[in-house]
Protein backbone atom coordinates (compact mmCIF):
# COMPACT_ATOMS: atom_id res chain seq x y z
CA UNK A 1 0.00 0.00 0.00
CA UNK A 2 2.64 2.54 0.85
CA UNK A 3 4.29 1.60 -2.74
CA UNK A 4 1.27 2.55 -4.48
CA UNK A 5 0.71 5.83 -2.84
CA UNK A 6 4.32 6.56 -3.36
CA UNK A 7 5.22 6.23 0.75
CA UNK A 8 7.79 3.87 1.88
CA UNK A 9 7.89 3.90 5.88
CA UNK A 10 11.64 4.10 5.40
CA UNK A 11 13.99 6.99 6.70
CA UNK A 12 15.74 6.59 3.41
CA UNK A 13 12.81 6.85 0.85
CA UNK A 14 12.16 11.10 0.89
CA UNK A 15 8.91 12.36 0.03
CA UNK A 16 5.64 11.38 2.08
CA UNK A 17 6.58 8.78 4.92
CA UNK A 18 5.01 9.19 8.30
CA UNK A 19 6.97 10.32 11.11
CA UNK A 20 7.83 9.21 14.26
CA UNK A 21 4.88 10.85 16.22
CA UNK A 22 2.18 10.01 13.96
CA UNK A 23 3.39 5.98 13.94
CA UNK A 24 3.52 6.10 17.79
CA UNK A 25 -0.53 7.57 17.44
CA UNK A 26 -1.68 4.95 15.16
CA UNK A 27 -0.19 2.13 17.64
CA UNK A 28 -1.50 3.55 20.69
CA UNK A 29 -5.41 3.94 18.51
CA UNK A 30 -4.96 0.11 17.31
CA UNK A 31 -4.13 -0.85 21.42
CA UNK A 32 -7.53 0.89 22.34
CA UNK A 33 -9.49 -0.92 19.62
CA UNK A 34 -8.05 -4.48 20.58
CA UNK A 35 -8.82 -3.82 24.40
CA UNK A 36 -12.01 -2.46 23.63
CA UNK A 37 -12.72 -5.42 22.17
CA UNK A 38 -11.60 -7.97 24.62
CA UNK A 39 -13.43 -6.19 27.10
CA UNK A 40 -16.27 -6.61 25.45
CA UNK A 41 -15.76 -10.19 24.98
CA UNK A 42 -15.52 -10.40 28.56
CA UNK A 43 -18.32 -8.98 29.52
CA UNK A 44 -20.47 -11.27 27.16
CA UNK A 45 -19.33 -14.37 28.51
CA UNK A 46 -19.82 -13.26 32.19
CA UNK A 47 -23.31 -12.22 31.33
CA UNK A 48 -23.30 -15.64 29.38
CA UNK A 49 -22.87 -17.20 32.49
CA UNK A 50 -25.43 -15.14 34.94
CA UNK A 51 -28.45 -16.16 32.51
CA UNK A 52 -27.10 -19.71 32.37
CA UNK A 53 -26.91 -20.21 35.72
CA UNK A 54 -30.69 -18.31 36.31
CA UNK A 55 -32.08 -20.98 33.55
CA UNK A 56 -30.45 -23.98 36.03
CA UNK A 57 -32.24 -21.97 39.61
CA UNK A 58 -35.20 -21.58 37.86
CA UNK A 59 -35.98 -25.35 36.54
CA UNK A 60 -36.87 -27.29 39.37
CA UNK A 61 -39.61 -24.87 39.94
CA UNK A 62 -40.63 -25.65 36.47
CA UNK A 63 -39.97 -29.20 36.64
CA UNK A 64 -38.03 -28.98 33.03
CA UNK A 65 -35.18 -31.09 32.66
CA UNK A 66 -35.56 -32.66 36.00
CA UNK A 67 -36.85 -35.94 37.36
CA UNK A 68 -39.05 -34.95 40.12
CA UNK A 69 -39.31 -38.79 41.19
CA UNK A 70 -35.01 -38.87 41.77
CA UNK A 71 -35.14 -36.08 43.76
CA UNK A 72 -37.89 -36.98 46.05
CA UNK A 73 -36.30 -40.43 46.30
CA UNK A 74 -32.89 -38.22 46.97
CA UNK A 75 -34.22 -36.03 49.66
CA UNK A 76 -35.90 -39.24 51.56
CA UNK A 77 -32.39 -40.83 51.62
CA UNK A 78 -30.74 -37.94 53.29
CA UNK A 79 -33.54 -37.54 56.08
CA UNK A 80 -32.62 -40.92 56.91
CA UNK A 81 -29.23 -40.73 56.79
CA UNK A 82 -29.61 -37.33 59.46
CA UNK A 83 -31.88 -39.05 61.47
CA UNK A 84 -29.26 -41.99 62.13
CA UNK A 85 -27.00 -39.74 63.53
CA UNK A 86 -24.48 -39.45 60.45
CA UNK A 87 -25.16 -35.72 59.79
CA UNK A 88 -25.67 -34.38 63.80
CA UNK A 89 -26.45 -31.09 63.71
CA UNK A 90 -23.58 -28.43 65.14
CA UNK A 91 -26.38 -27.30 67.40
CA UNK A 92 -28.37 -29.81 68.87
CA UNK A 93 -31.77 -28.92 70.68
CA UNK A 94 -31.88 -29.01 74.33
CA UNK A 95 -33.81 -32.59 74.73
CA UNK A 96 -31.25 -34.39 72.34
CA UNK A 97 -28.68 -36.86 73.69
CA UNK A 98 -25.58 -35.94 73.07
CA UNK A 99 -22.97 -38.61 73.28
CA UNK A 100 -20.63 -38.25 76.45
CA UNK A 101 -19.42 -41.17 78.79
CA UNK A 102 -18.59 -40.94 82.75
CA UNK A 103 -21.60 -40.68 85.24
CA UNK A 104 -24.16 -41.02 83.66
CA UNK A 105 -22.80 -44.19 81.53
CA UNK A 106 -21.63 -45.56 84.76
CA UNK A 107 -24.71 -45.22 86.50
CA UNK A 108 -26.97 -46.81 83.65
CA UNK A 109 -25.59 -49.54 83.79
CA UNK A 110 -27.47 -51.04 86.61
CA UNK A 111 -26.29 -54.43 87.00
CA UNK A 112 -22.54 -53.18 87.46
CA UNK A 113 -22.71 -49.51 89.40
CA UNK A 114 -22.59 -50.84 93.01
CA UNK A 115 -25.82 -49.12 95.48
CA UNK A 116 -22.55 -46.88 97.29
CA UNK A 117 -22.53 -45.28 94.11
CA UNK A 118 -25.78 -44.85 92.89
CA UNK A 119 -26.84 -43.63 95.78
CA UNK A 120 -23.61 -40.92 95.74
CA UNK A 121 -24.91 -39.89 92.52
CA UNK A 122 -28.79 -39.61 92.89
CA UNK A 123 -29.51 -40.34 96.73
CA UNK A 124 -31.43 -43.62 95.89
CA UNK A 125 -30.77 -47.06 95.13
CA UNK A 126 -31.20 -48.14 91.40
CA UNK A 127 -34.75 -50.12 91.96
CA UNK A 128 -35.88 -46.80 93.58
CA UNK A 129 -35.08 -44.69 90.84
CA UNK A 130 -35.90 -47.24 87.83
CA UNK A 131 -39.43 -47.41 89.60
CA UNK A 132 -39.65 -43.02 89.68
CA UNK A 133 -38.43 -42.90 85.71
CA UNK A 134 -41.13 -45.50 84.88
CA UNK A 135 -44.03 -43.37 86.67
CA UNK A 136 -42.76 -40.28 85.17
CA UNK A 137 -41.96 -41.82 81.87
CA UNK A 138 -45.81 -40.84 80.47
CA UNK A 139 -44.79 -37.47 81.23
CA UNK A 140 -41.21 -36.87 79.58
CA UNK A 141 -41.48 -39.14 76.45
CA UNK A 142 -40.05 -36.78 73.43
CA UNK A 143 -40.77 -36.61 69.82
CA UNK A 144 -38.24 -38.52 67.58
CA UNK A 145 -36.91 -36.43 64.66
CA UNK A 146 -34.16 -36.27 62.29
CA UNK A 147 -31.81 -34.61 63.76
CA UNK A 148 -30.82 -36.96 66.92
CA UNK A 149 -32.27 -39.39 69.60
CA UNK A 150 -33.66 -37.92 71.92
CA UNK A 151 -33.35 -38.20 75.45
CA UNK A 152 -35.01 -41.06 77.12
CA UNK A 153 -36.84 -40.41 80.60
CA UNK A 154 -34.57 -42.11 82.48
CA UNK A 155 -32.03 -40.08 81.64
CA UNK A 156 -33.87 -37.02 81.73
CA UNK A 157 -34.74 -37.88 85.43
CA UNK A 158 -31.21 -38.68 86.27
CA UNK A 159 -30.66 -34.90 84.89
CA UNK A 160 -32.89 -33.52 87.76
CA UNK A 161 -31.74 -35.47 90.18
CA UNK A 162 -28.32 -34.64 89.71
CA UNK A 163 -29.13 -31.21 90.19
CA UNK A 164 -31.01 -31.19 93.35
CA UNK A 165 -28.18 -33.43 94.61
CA UNK A 166 -25.14 -31.65 93.83
CA UNK A 167 -26.47 -27.95 93.48
CA UNK A 168 -24.13 -27.54 90.71
CA UNK A 169 -25.39 -25.41 87.45
CA UNK A 170 -25.16 -27.82 84.03
CA UNK A 171 -22.76 -25.74 82.08
CA UNK A 172 -19.71 -26.50 84.93
CA UNK A 173 -16.75 -28.24 83.91
CA UNK A 174 -17.20 -30.74 87.26
CA UNK A 175 -20.54 -31.82 85.82
CA UNK A 176 -20.44 -35.13 83.55
CA UNK A 177 -23.77 -34.18 82.98
CA UNK A 178 -23.33 -31.14 81.13
CA UNK A 179 -26.05 -30.10 78.57
CA UNK A 180 -26.26 -26.37 78.96
CA UNK A 181 -27.57 -23.72 81.56
CA UNK A 182 -30.73 -23.26 79.69
CA UNK A 183 -31.20 -27.07 78.39
CA UNK A 184 -30.68 -27.71 82.53
CA UNK A 185 -33.58 -25.45 83.73
CA UNK A 186 -36.12 -27.31 81.23
CA UNK A 187 -35.23 -30.66 82.16
CA UNK A 188 -35.48 -29.74 85.87
CA UNK A 189 -38.78 -28.12 84.57
CA UNK A 190 -40.11 -30.66 83.21
CA UNK A 191 -39.46 -33.21 85.89
CA UNK A 192 -41.07 -30.81 88.51
CA UNK A 193 -44.06 -30.77 86.56
CA UNK A 194 -44.12 -34.78 86.30
CA UNK A 195 -43.27 -35.43 89.81
CA UNK A 196 -46.41 -33.35 90.55
CA UNK A 197 -48.50 -34.82 88.55
CA UNK A 198 -47.44 -38.25 89.00
CA UNK A 199 -47.72 -37.95 92.46
CA UNK A 200 -50.60 -35.99 93.67
CA UNK A 201 -51.11 -37.97 97.03
CA UNK A 202 -47.24 -38.30 98.35
CA UNK A 203 -48.07 -35.24 100.15
CA UNK A 204 -51.40 -36.11 102.52
CA UNK A 205 -52.10 -36.23 106.10
CA UNK A 206 -52.50 -40.17 106.99
CA UNK A 207 -55.75 -42.15 107.00
CA UNK A 208 -57.32 -44.98 108.44
CA UNK A 209 -54.83 -47.70 109.71
CA UNK A 210 -51.83 -45.31 108.74
CA UNK A 211 -52.86 -42.65 111.15
CA UNK A 212 -53.69 -45.09 114.11
CA UNK A 213 -49.52 -46.13 113.86
CA UNK A 214 -48.45 -42.77 113.47
CA UNK A 215 -51.12 -41.47 116.39
CA UNK A 216 -50.59 -44.59 118.70
CA UNK A 217 -46.85 -43.98 120.02
CA UNK A 218 -47.54 -40.79 120.90
CA UNK A 219 -50.48 -41.35 122.81
CA UNK A 220 -47.99 -43.08 125.34
CA UNK A 221 -45.47 -40.32 125.88
CA UNK A 222 -48.70 -37.73 126.83
CA UNK A 223 -49.83 -36.67 123.55
CA UNK A 224 -52.80 -38.22 122.72
CA UNK A 225 -54.54 -37.68 119.00
CA UNK A 226 -50.99 -35.71 118.18
CA UNK A 227 -50.97 -35.32 114.36
CA UNK A 228 -47.58 -33.77 114.03
CA UNK A 229 -44.81 -30.92 113.99
CA UNK A 230 -45.02 -27.49 112.44
CA UNK A 231 -41.96 -25.35 111.47
CA UNK A 232 -40.29 -22.89 108.34
CA UNK A 233 -37.02 -23.28 106.94
CA UNK A 234 -35.43 -20.47 105.22
CA UNK A 235 -34.29 -21.31 101.59
CA UNK A 236 -30.82 -19.76 100.83
CA UNK A 237 -30.62 -17.18 97.20
CA UNK A 238 -29.11 -15.14 95.57
CA UNK A 239 -31.02 -11.26 95.74
CA UNK A 240 -33.72 -11.63 93.39
CA UNK A 241 -34.00 -9.41 90.50
CA UNK A 242 -36.80 -6.97 89.90
CA UNK A 243 -37.64 -7.34 93.48
CA UNK A 244 -37.21 -5.60 96.60
CA UNK A 245 -33.97 -6.88 98.64
CA UNK A 246 -35.01 -6.04 102.02
CA UNK A 247 -37.95 -7.70 101.56
CA UNK A 248 -35.90 -11.31 101.22
CA UNK A 249 -33.76 -10.08 103.91
CA UNK A 250 -34.44 -12.90 106.90
CA UNK A 251 -33.01 -12.04 110.15
CA UNK A 252 -29.31 -13.02 109.49
CA UNK A 253 -29.31 -10.53 106.61
CA UNK A 254 -29.36 -13.64 104.13
CA UNK A 255 -31.81 -13.22 100.87
CA UNK A 256 -34.35 -16.55 101.51
CA UNK A 257 -37.65 -17.66 100.79
CA UNK A 258 -39.83 -19.46 103.46
CA UNK A 259 -40.71 -22.92 103.41
CA UNK A 260 -43.35 -24.22 106.15
CA UNK A 261 -43.79 -27.56 106.43
CA UNK A 262 -45.38 -29.73 108.56
CA UNK A 263 -44.18 -33.54 109.77
CA UNK A 264 -45.27 -36.79 111.50
CA UNK A 265 -43.28 -38.68 113.69
CA UNK A 266 -41.85 -40.95 110.63
CA UNK A 267 -40.46 -37.87 109.18
CA UNK A 268 -42.88 -38.23 106.47
CA UNK A 269 -43.78 -34.46 105.01
CA UNK A 270 -47.69 -33.82 105.20
CA UNK A 271 -48.06 -30.47 103.81
CA UNK A 272 -45.80 -27.52 102.36
CA UNK A 273 -46.44 -23.97 101.94
CA UNK A 274 -43.81 -22.20 100.25
CA UNK A 275 -42.59 -19.03 98.31
CA UNK A 276 -42.68 -15.73 100.39
CA UNK A 277 -40.05 -13.64 101.37
CA UNK A 278 -37.53 -14.92 104.34
CA UNK A 279 -38.45 -11.38 106.22
CA UNK A 280 -42.08 -13.00 106.08
CA UNK A 281 -42.64 -14.09 110.12
CA UNK A 282 -44.20 -18.30 110.73
CA UNK A 283 -47.04 -16.65 112.06
CA UNK A 284 -47.84 -15.00 108.98
CA UNK A 285 -46.90 -17.59 106.46
CA UNK A 286 -49.57 -19.57 108.20
CA UNK A 287 -52.28 -17.59 108.18
CA UNK A 288 -51.52 -16.81 104.59
CA UNK A 289 -51.80 -20.77 103.84
CA UNK A 290 -54.44 -22.85 103.39
CA UNK A 291 -53.38 -24.87 106.49
CA UNK A 292 -54.85 -22.43 108.98
CA UNK A 293 -58.00 -21.84 106.61
CA UNK A 294 -58.71 -25.47 106.83
CA UNK A 295 -57.79 -26.24 110.37
CA UNK A 296 -60.43 -23.08 111.14
CA UNK A 297 -62.83 -24.57 109.01
CA UNK A 298 -62.69 -27.97 111.03
CA UNK A 299 -61.70 -29.93 108.04
CA UNK A 300 -58.11 -30.58 108.55
CA UNK A 301 -58.89 -32.58 111.84
CA UNK A 302 -61.83 -34.83 111.41
CA UNK A 303 -60.70 -38.12 113.09
CA UNK A 304 -62.26 -39.44 116.61
CA UNK A 305 -61.80 -36.90 119.56
CA UNK A 306 -59.63 -37.41 122.74
CA UNK A 307 -60.97 -36.52 126.04
CA UNK A 308 -58.36 -35.49 128.81
CA UNK A 309 -58.45 -33.68 132.02
CA UNK A 310 -60.63 -30.62 133.10
CA UNK A 311 -63.29 -32.24 130.17
CA UNK A 312 -61.00 -31.12 127.35
CA UNK A 313 -62.09 -32.60 124.13
CA UNK A 314 -59.34 -32.41 121.06
CA UNK A 315 -59.86 -33.78 117.78
CA UNK A 316 -56.07 -33.07 117.03
CA UNK A 317 -53.05 -30.80 116.82
CA UNK A 318 -49.79 -29.62 116.40
CA UNK A 319 -46.42 -29.06 117.76
CA UNK A 320 -44.92 -25.64 117.17
CA UNK A 321 -41.98 -23.18 118.75
CA UNK A 322 -42.86 -20.14 120.31
CA UNK A 323 -43.36 -18.38 117.01
CA UNK A 324 -46.65 -19.49 116.98
CA UNK A 325 -49.36 -18.45 119.45
CA UNK A 326 -51.27 -21.22 121.68
CA UNK A 327 -54.50 -22.45 119.57
CA UNK A 328 -56.99 -25.06 119.71
CA UNK A 329 -54.59 -27.19 117.04
CA UNK A 330 -51.11 -25.64 118.12
CA UNK A 331 -49.52 -26.38 120.75
CA UNK A 332 -46.61 -24.25 121.54
CA UNK A 333 -44.44 -24.68 125.13
CA UNK A 334 -44.98 -22.45 128.12
CA UNK A 335 -41.54 -21.07 128.01
CA UNK A 336 -40.01 -18.51 130.72
CA UNK A 337 -37.39 -18.54 133.56
CA UNK A 338 -38.94 -19.56 136.67
CA UNK A 339 -41.27 -22.89 135.44
CA UNK A 340 -43.37 -25.17 137.74
CA UNK A 341 -41.96 -28.73 137.33
CA UNK A 342 -45.12 -29.74 135.55
CA UNK A 343 -44.40 -26.71 132.57
CA UNK A 344 -40.50 -27.70 132.69
CA UNK A 345 -41.60 -31.48 132.05
CA UNK A 346 -43.87 -30.52 129.61
CA UNK A 347 -41.48 -27.89 127.70
CA UNK A 348 -39.16 -30.89 127.27
CA UNK A 349 -41.16 -33.69 126.33
CA UNK A 350 -42.90 -31.28 123.64
CA UNK A 351 -38.98 -30.23 122.60
CA UNK A 352 -38.31 -33.90 122.19
CA UNK A 353 -41.49 -34.40 119.93
CA UNK A 354 -40.69 -31.35 117.95
CA UNK A 355 -37.32 -32.77 116.92
CA UNK A 356 -38.85 -34.63 114.24
CA UNK A 357 -38.97 -31.38 111.89
CA UNK A 358 -35.57 -31.01 112.13
CA UNK A 359 -34.70 -34.45 111.08
CA UNK A 360 -36.71 -33.69 108.36
CA UNK A 361 -35.22 -30.22 107.18
CA UNK A 362 -31.78 -32.26 107.90
CA UNK A 363 -32.55 -35.17 105.87
CA UNK A 364 -34.08 -33.25 103.06
CA UNK A 365 -31.71 -30.69 103.01
CA UNK A 366 -28.84 -32.82 103.50
CA UNK A 367 -29.78 -34.87 100.14
CA UNK A 368 -30.80 -32.04 98.45
CA UNK A 369 -28.12 -29.76 98.68
CA UNK A 370 -29.24 -27.01 96.09
CA UNK A 371 -31.66 -26.13 99.05
CA UNK A 372 -28.76 -26.07 101.84
CA UNK A 373 -26.87 -23.26 100.09
CA UNK A 374 -27.09 -20.02 98.65
CA UNK A 375 -28.09 -20.15 94.75
CA UNK A 376 -29.36 -18.39 91.50
CA UNK A 377 -32.96 -19.48 90.96
CA UNK A 378 -35.44 -18.83 88.76
CA UNK A 379 -38.28 -17.22 91.83
CA UNK A 380 -41.06 -18.87 89.89
CA UNK A 381 -39.62 -22.16 89.74
CA UNK A 382 -38.44 -22.23 93.25
CA UNK A 383 -41.67 -23.58 95.31
CA UNK A 384 -42.34 -26.01 92.54
CA UNK A 385 -39.22 -27.50 92.58
CA UNK A 386 -39.47 -27.57 96.92
CA UNK A 387 -42.59 -29.54 96.58
CA UNK A 388 -41.00 -31.68 94.40
CA UNK A 389 -38.29 -32.78 96.65
CA UNK A 390 -40.52 -33.02 99.69
CA UNK A 391 -42.31 -35.41 97.39
CA UNK A 392 -39.05 -37.54 96.94
CA UNK A 393 -38.35 -37.04 100.19
CA UNK A 394 -42.02 -39.17 100.84
CA UNK A 395 -41.01 -42.07 98.13
CA UNK A 396 -37.47 -42.41 99.79
CA UNK A 397 -39.15 -42.61 103.22
CA UNK A 398 -41.68 -45.01 101.99
CA UNK A 399 -39.03 -47.07 100.43
CA UNK A 400 -36.99 -46.82 103.33
CA UNK A 401 -33.82 -45.68 101.75
CA UNK A 402 -31.10 -44.26 104.83
CA UNK A 403 -29.80 -40.88 105.29
CA UNK A 404 -25.73 -40.71 105.85
CA UNK A 405 -25.48 -38.15 109.18
CA UNK A 406 -22.05 -37.41 107.60
CA UNK A 407 -23.94 -35.28 104.93
CA UNK A 408 -24.82 -32.61 107.80
CA UNK A 409 -21.31 -32.02 108.44
CA UNK A 410 -19.00 -30.06 106.13
CA UNK A 411 -15.49 -28.24 106.18
CA UNK A 412 -15.91 -24.71 106.67
CA UNK A 413 -13.29 -21.99 104.48
CA UNK A 414 -11.63 -21.91 108.01
CA UNK A 415 -11.10 -25.75 107.54
CA UNK A 416 -13.23 -26.19 110.91
CA UNK A 417 -15.38 -29.10 110.38
CA UNK A 418 -19.19 -27.69 111.53
CA UNK A 419 -23.10 -28.65 111.33
CA UNK A 420 -24.39 -27.31 108.19
CA UNK A 421 -27.03 -24.24 108.58
CA UNK A 422 -30.69 -25.82 107.83
CA UNK A 423 -32.27 -22.14 107.92
CA UNK A 424 -34.28 -22.90 111.10
CA UNK A 425 -34.39 -19.05 112.69
CA UNK A 426 -35.56 -19.58 116.07
CA UNK A 427 -37.98 -16.68 116.73
CA UNK A 428 -36.91 -13.05 117.58
CA UNK A 429 -40.25 -12.80 119.91
CA UNK A 430 -42.61 -14.72 121.54
CA UNK A 431 -45.84 -14.33 120.26
CA UNK A 432 -48.51 -12.42 122.48
CA UNK A 433 -50.30 -15.22 124.17
CA UNK A 434 -53.19 -12.57 124.48
CA UNK A 435 -54.96 -13.85 121.16
CA UNK A 436 -55.17 -17.44 122.45
CA UNK A 437 -58.69 -18.39 123.78
CA UNK A 438 -59.30 -19.91 127.14
CA UNK A 439 -59.80 -23.09 125.29
CA UNK A 440 -56.39 -23.32 123.81
CA UNK A 441 -54.55 -22.94 127.07
CA UNK A 442 -56.61 -25.20 128.75
CA UNK A 443 -55.23 -27.72 125.98
CA UNK A 444 -52.30 -27.55 126.92
CA UNK A 445 -52.50 -27.78 130.39
CA UNK A 446 -54.92 -30.53 130.19
CA UNK A 447 -51.69 -31.96 128.21
CA UNK A 448 -49.25 -30.72 130.92
CA UNK A 449 -51.76 -33.21 133.39
CA UNK A 450 -51.37 -36.17 131.37
CA UNK A 451 -47.78 -36.33 131.77
CA UNK A 452 -47.59 -35.17 135.48
CA UNK A 453 -49.88 -38.67 136.06
CA UNK A 454 -47.65 -40.85 134.10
Amino acid sequence: MEEASGMVVDASVQGGALTTDERTAIAAAVNVVLYRCQVERTTGKMKAAIRARRKVTALPSSGEGLDLGAVSDAVHQVCYVMGSGAFPRATPRWWMKRRMGGTWEDLRQCDDAPNEYFRDKLRMSPRVFCEIAETLSPYLQRRVTFYRVPLQPDHIVAYALYRWVSGETYDSGMCSFSIGRASGITTVRDVTAALLAAYPDKLSWPTGLQKAVVLCPFADKGFPNYHGCIDCTHIYVDKPANANGEDYCDQKRRFSVQAQVVVDMNLRVLDVFVGYPGSVHDMRMLHLSSLWERAESGQLFTGPHVMLSFIVRTNGYLLGDNGYPQSEWIVVPYGGLAQHPTEARFDNKQKTARGAVERVFGRLKGMWRLFLRTHKCNMDMLPQQFIAVCILHNILIDAGIPFDNNLLWEVGPDGVRRRVDLGMHAPLRTVCMESSTGDALILRDALAERMGAQ
